[in-house]
């Protein structure tokens, strides 16, 4: 079988999904999760966009061992000379440089001519491999190009020094035969074409991303580009797991598969899910979590007779725990480390002390802690520790359908002082956000709220996501506890507080 390479762009691509802010505790997390997941490459960011996704990058590249981690360049000097700055200390640097070839991109974005672009582009490619020795040329908006255009500055940049051609369906604009019909047209047609792998970036305006990543796979493409749980720019790109599992399930169509961990895709899902703060629904295709629950009389009475009848994938095998463990408040700190331990969660032992209290401390008010609530409090733990400069102490709200709800807090400030206001609302979470921004003592605008549960039962934890404005600057936060408006309390701070931490560094830095 012939082997696909996954490229997964998550890190650059998917932050690019509306409300998404990662920082770089949790790119790192989500880094170290693709690597234990066993994919061929990480796309780590643009490091020419910010000096903070510059320095993303190059911790992930010295970092990251396990695959190639590659960063994003536009055609110009600058942008890749801040690019191998980052990456130059990975095992294997490479280089993804592109280049915009459609008429519409020429004539409106570019303002270039069609031989401007191959200049430009070869130009371009010549410097990058002068640096990298590994380089990716991709062709933006590539599925609306002329294909004899398409042909000529693909065979270029190939003579100029691309090792990796990518053809992007940038607007989710193709079809699955006229995207197949491009990548063959392509290899009959470039002389060079056998030199260079062959890959595909399709987004899913149409709903058709999967599908014609598939296609391409079938017409030679042998890297499929994607992100995990479908999430990016507008609609999104492909989602990896769809286009991992199809090739898995169908091996005998596509005659192809991939080096992919299975059993670890649910749990990346998973993370980034809580990451980025975009649910997962239920009805996706893969990791949601009605995917192999049968609701149909038929349906069942087939499945307890014969699996197949109605599931053509088994749901441990993408890392659905069907036999979740469960921890109590009797359960000791031997049996939560070995727990955390097998969940693949890495903690110091520092950080052990203080989760296992944190732990104790949950379990006392829930009967069960299962393994949802384990890594959620892992990631609570690990990607909150350097952003505490507001802390909540105590939270204390008043509510009655015939009164004003009134919301009392104490923090703990940046040196340790204590802030006690209360203040009011029209419920009880704008009562508990006018009071916090009383105390931080400068306006903070709420953008964006959502709430979901860790799990199920009437003492599941709570999730909150939120998106602010505080100091101009524009932040996510997410908040953990087993009472909504007390998570949600922390998912506000958290924003601030990594505000805070980003305008220290950035003085620092300065």
């Amino acid at each position: 079988m012939r082997k696909i390479k996954i490229f997964d762009t998550t890190l650059r691509d998917g932050e690019q999904s509306p409300g998404v802010n990662l920082n770089y505790t949790e790119k790192l997390e989500i880094a170290r999760q693709l690597e234990r997941l066993g994919v061929d490459v990480i796309e780590a960011g643009f490091p020419a966009a910010s000096p903070g996704d510059a320095a993303s990058v190059k911790e992930i590249a010295s970092i990251v061992k396990g695959c190639s981690v590659t960063g994003l360049a536009r055609s110009t000097q600058n942008d890749m000379d801040i690019a191998w700055d980052s990456l130059r200390v990975s095992d294997e640097p490479r280089l993804h440089v592109f280049i915009a070839t459609s008429p519409i991109h020429r004539q409106y974005k570019l303002r270039m001519t069609k031989e401007e672009v191959v200049e430009n582009a070869v130009q371009s490619v010549k410097y990058a491999a002068s640096k990298f020795p590994v380089v990716q040329w991709s062709a933006e908006d590539a599925s609306r190009t002329e294909l004899d255009y398409l042909a000529f500055i693909v065979e270029k940049v190939i003579q100029a020094g691309a090792k990796i051609i990518n053809i992007p369906d940038t607007v989710g604009n193709t079809t699955p035969i006229e995207y197949a019909g491009i990548f063959k047209y392509l290899k009959e047609n470039v002389p060079s074409i056998d030199k260079v792998q062959l890959s595909t970036h399709c987004h899913d305006d149409l709903g058709m991303a999967t599908a014609n990543s598939l296609a391409a796979v079938l017409a030679g493409a042998t890297q499929v580009e994607g992100t995990f749980n479908g999430i990016g720019e507008r609609a999104g790109n492909t989602a990896l797991e769809e286009v991992i599992l199809a090739l898995y399930t169908r091996k005998d169509h596509y005659n192809a598969g991939t080096d992919i961990v299975l059993n670890e895709i649910k749990r990346t899902s998973d993370l980034i899910s809580r990451l980025t703060g975009m649910v997962v629904p239920g009805n996706k295709a893969v990791i949601g979590n009605n995917a192999y629950v049968h609701e149909s009389g038929i349906h069942q009475d087939g499945v307890l007779k014969e699996k197949t009848t109605y599931e053509i994938i088994n749901p441990e095998l993408v890392g659905f725990n069907v036999n979740n463990m469960f921890l109590g408040k009797h359960s000791g700190r031997h049996a939560f480390k070995t727990r955390l331990e097998e969940l693949g969660l890495e903690v110091t032992e520092e950080e052990m002390k203080k989760l296992f209290i944190t732990f104790k401390e949950l379990a006392d008010k829930k009967k069960e802690m299962t393994d949802d609530d384990l890594v959620a409090l892992v990631l609570e733990e690990k990607l909150s520790k350097n952003e505490s400069f507001f802390d909540l102490k105590s939270i204390q709200i008043q509510y009655g359908t015939n009164q004003v709800p009134t919301a009392t807090v104490t923090l703990s400030g940046r040196d340790n002082e204590m802030i006690q206001e209360a203040g009011t609302g029209a419920g009880s979470i704008e009562a508990i956000y006018n009071t916090l921004e009383k105390s931080i003592g400068e306006e903070v605008k709420l953008l964006d709220y959502r709430i979901q549960s860790v799990g199920a039962g009437r003492d599941a934890l709570a999730q909150v996501f939120v998106k602010i404005k505080y100091k101009e600057t524009e932040s996510s936060g997410r908040g953990l506890a087993q009472d909504v408006l007390e998570a949600s309390a922390k998912a506000y701070l958290n924003a601030v507080n990594r505000v805070i931490y980003l305008k220290d560094r950035e003085s620092v830095s300065i």
